[in-house]
């Protein structure tokens, strides 16, 4: 039987969960606005998943409490202090709880580190707060005094009956071991791969839910170790702003609309440089070159938006290129409002759907599926077998062979119209290959260069499959690499080279708009093409860096960060934002960017492309710091 102090900390920890359930229940009532499209189940199951994020928040802030409460000491001054510091403890929880009741209202996330930079507001103006929001004090008096209250102490003991010494430290070791086994757990909010994320709260759908799920103590010590971003002044008016980002939220003429299967397939490092199509014929994708020149259209001018998987999806889902330092998907920034494909065409019907054949929770893939939108992830717990399937590849996941043959049978059983995004895994070091195909595939000069063609036969495989399934003719297929790799090609060793991967397009039922080829295209101008040729109409909630493919109106651009450096592409001019806002203009050429910036450029264009790389950079930053990155309706 447990000692009396273990039961006692469990008691009182079980006081905070009951404290962190209403903190939940008065959030959801206050902005029951916000939540109202989800269902009674949903909203339900929204509370379950939030015992997770409670249990992990409420050991990290009683953390101290936690390990001085394992002290075996009946000691009443002990006891007094346990509980001033219990209570000093989770007065501040609750603070940062109550607040968000409100707060939450007009920055729509919970709170996070900014309470760190804008404390001297907050001084400023607590006058002004206490006398708005005076009636928050009534609820925090109430639980504090529930704390206080019910608070449980130990039993007096009328007889002194003690244990022999060496039985009392053995079982006070085994207790305090146990104690620090499940701290470590509930901390890290489980078993899985990764520790309990944010964004962990909005794989259920609506994604809405997740802010419902969370709690304001877990969003705010986890946001402690991140870097906060400086706000940017380029412009005073949202007017100068806006006329300045040269936004095309939607296509001027819209197109018939079309109920078409959209499956986008994310390649892993493959980039411009291996393939043939791009390179006069000399590359290691052959079926890619022949799907490139028999039906598809390539963008032949086409850059990632960063440099890590991590930081493609959020591109190619949302929209939303990579303009921070660290991936978006780990950033103080994963609860922000962002509308993705998944969700808008989930609301035209669609079933849609991310695969990726890591481990569940690699990269934090699962979680932002569902910040996207997505209804399903399926990742290595999916496949048949798992780890232990032969077509394990020993490092990463399942060869994208395989993958892709598991991928074809499991679209054939969704219910159409569908989307789905797949991410391969093989062109990743150690860069492996099957077994069966040792010898079968061009070593090439850089040991990427065999996973890429293995990839690129592992695709072959999967359109000759999908070819004989009943959706394949009704289907569009976007193909593009999540960022570049290794590389050896003189012409590729410049910072745009190292952005260069291709985007090809593809509808084997139906030929394609007619396009220009070589406008320059990004990532995130995926959201923006698919709802285009499907002729779904979402202005609202497309970002306003991306262009559709097909907009005959603009040649399209394309905009990244490096090496502290943001930079703009278009077709005739880069232009370069510096860590310390200087403006420079180097001459376009394709994957090349000169070493040194034009030394009289075009005062015209200097300040039209420097305004408006400025305007992306700063509708971003600021976008995201105060979770605006959507114009809020009138």
């Amino acid at each position: 039987m447990p000692s009396e102090f273990l039961r006692l900390l469990l008691r009182r920890f079980a006081l905070l969960l009951g404290v962190y359930a209403l903190l939940r229940l008065g959030f959801y009532a206050v902005n029951y606005a916000v939540f109202q499209e989800a269902s009674g189940a949903q909203t339900l199951l929204a509370f379950w998943h939030g015992f997770r994020f409670d249990v992990s928040a409420l050991l990290l802030l009683n953390l101290p409490w936690v390990v001085l409460s394992l002290v075996p000491s009946r000691a009443r001054r002990w006891q007094l202090l346990l509980r001033a510091l219990y209570l000093l403890l989770n007065a501040l929880g609750l603070v940062l709880n109550l607040a968000d009741w409100e707060y939450f209202g007009f920055i729509g996330r919970r709170t996070t580190n900014e309470l760190t930079t804008i404390g001297a507001d907050v001084q400023r103006q607590a006058g002004q707060l206490i006398g708005n929001y005076w009636y928050l004090f009534v609820p925090f008096g109430l639980l504090l005094a529930a704390l206080w209250f019910f608070y449980p102490l130990p039993q007096p003991q009328p007889e002194a009956r003690t244990m022999p010494d060496r039985k009392a430290r053995r079982r006070w070791l085994l207790e305090a071991a146990l104690v620090g086994g499940l701290a470590v757990l509930g901390i890290r909010g489980g078993f899985q791969l990764k520790p309990l994320r944010t964004g962990a709260a909005f794989v259920q759908q609506p994604a809405v839910l997740g802010h419902l799920a969370l709690n304001s103590t877990f969003t705010f010590l986890k946001s402690l170790g991140y870097d906060t971003i400086e706000p940017k002044t380029y412009f005073s008016s949202d007017t100068a702003l806006h006329q300045a980002l040269a936004a095309h939220p939607a296509p001027p003429v819209p197109r018939p609309a079309r109920r078409d299967n959209v499956v986008v397939l994310l390649l892993e490092s493959f980039a411009s440089e291996y393939t043939g199509a791009e390179n006069g014929g000399r590359g290691y994708t052959p079926f890619f070159d022949s799907l490139a020149t028999h039906g598809g259209l390539l963008f032949r001018e086409h850059y990632a938006n960063g440099r890590r998987s991590i930081e493609a999806l959020p591109a190619v889902l949302t929209g939303l290129p990579s303009l921070l330092e660290g991936p978006f998907i780990t950033s103080n920034f994963q609860t922000d409002e962002l509308h993705g494909l998944g969700e808008i065409l989930g609301r035209q019907g669609y079933t849609t759907s991310v695969f990726h054949g890591a481990e569940n929770g690699s990269m934090g893939f699962n979680t932002f599926a569902g910040v996207a939108g997505m209804q399903r992830y399926y990742g290595l717990n999916e496949y048949p077998g798992g780890r232990t399937s032969p077509d394990y590849d020993g490092h990463w996941g399942i060869f994208d062979e395989p993958y892709l043959q598991y991928f074809s049978r499991q679209l054939s059983q969704q219910p159409e119209p569908f989307f789905s995004t797949l991410f391969t895994l093989s062109a990743h070091e150690p860069f492996t290959v099957p077994a069966q195909y040792a010898g079968r595939f061009p070593k090439g000069t850089l040991p990427i260069h065999r996973a890429v063609a293995y990839s690129d036969f592992a695709l072959r495989q999967f359109f000759r499959t999908a070819a004989r399934q009943p959706w394949y003719r009704n289907t569009l297929f976007i193909l593009l690499a999540d960022h570049t790799s290794q590389t050896n090609r003189p012409g590729y060793r410049n910072v745009l080279g190292s952005y260069k991967t291709p985007l090809l397009l593809f509808r084997p039922g139906a030929p394609l708009p007619a396009a220009n080829l070589h406008r320059i295209t990004q990532q995130a101008d995926v959201p923006a093409t698919v709802l285009d040729l499907l002729g779904v109409a979402a202005p609202r909630q497309l970002l306003p860096f991306g262009y559709s493919a097909f907009d005959s109106t603009t040649t399209g651009r394309a905009i990244f960060l490096s090496g502290g450096s943001y930079y703009l592409v278009h077709t005739d001019y880069v232009t370069e934002l510096t860590a310390d806002d200087q403006v420079r203009l180097y001459p376009y050429r394709t994957h090349q960017l000169p070493a040194r910036p034009l030394p009289a450029p075009d005062p015209r264009k200097l300040r039209q492309y420097g305004n408006e790389l400025k305007a992306c950079v700063q509708f971003y930053v600021n976008g995201l710091v105060q979770n605006r990155l959507y114009p809020k309706p009138d």
